[in-house]
């Protein structure tokens, strides 16, 4: 049975690797109950999980990406490489999972959880803070290539959430683009952005201009 292992929040740090200074990266397992509503646009919206905190809204945040999902099997695997341990909330996931398939999500699919409802979006995308954070040499090359990033939710029904909550997809659209096929798409293999248009309406306008242009202009 999937199951969220832990519900992880941050709080603001001061950080020389973020660009602005701080982050909130660096979230830990709450226990209890958690409220999760749908934060509002990007730019003035933050994270839609109650008390975790996001510095750069411009970047991060907003209804498209309220919730980040990264799954404990993946963490694992990441600690074998690394040669430590990597507790839950380390690579800056809200929902740290067990038993589904985080990165294989459709775009659009939807979980349900508790009482909350989540759509999937988007693959996270990693940066300069979470490279900061790692201290591994190269590390958004390392990750970018293993090619399994999570994923990004909005919030289509708010609730709450308690970690040991089981996870059901309550729907997978009728398309074949993955998180991870997005993910691939956006970073190493732009030649796969033609194919991100079987997600329709499944797909964020960001990354609709993105396979629009290169379809219209493909060199």
């Amino acid at each position: 049975m999937p199951y969220v292992l832990s519900v992880n929040v941050g709080s603001r740090v001061e950080f020389d690797h973020a660009a602005i200074g701080h982050t909130g990266i660096g979230k830990r397992p709450v226990h209890g109950p958690v409220d999760v509503q749908a934060p509002g646009p990007r730019g003035t919206g933050g994270s839609g999980v109650a008390g975790d905190h996001i510095s750069d809204m411009r970047n991060h945040g907003g209804n498209d990406q309220a919730v980040y999902a990264y799954s404990r099997e993946e963490l694992d695997g990441w600690s074998v490489e690394l040669g430590r341990d990597l507790g839950p909330g380390l690579f800056g996931e809200n929902l740290t999972t067990v038993g589904v398939d985080v990165s294989g999500a459709l775009l659009g699919e939807r979980w349900r959880i508790g009482s909350l409802l989540l759509q999937a979006t988007r693959p996270r995308i990693p940066c300069r803070t979470f490279a900061g954070v790692m201290e591994e040499q190269g590390w958004v090359k390392r990750f970018t290539a293993r090619g399994l990033p999570g994923t990004y939710f909005r919030v289509v029904e708010p609730g709450t959430i308690t970690a040991g909550d089981e996870i059901t997809v309550e729907h997978r659209p009728d398309h074949d683009v993955t998180i991870a096929l997005a993910f691939r798409a956006l970073t190493l293999e732009a030649e796969l952005l033609p194919r991100l248009a079987a997600a329709g309406d499944d797909l964020p306008e960001d990354m609709r201009r993105r396979v629009e242009r290169r379809m219209y202009d493909p060199a």
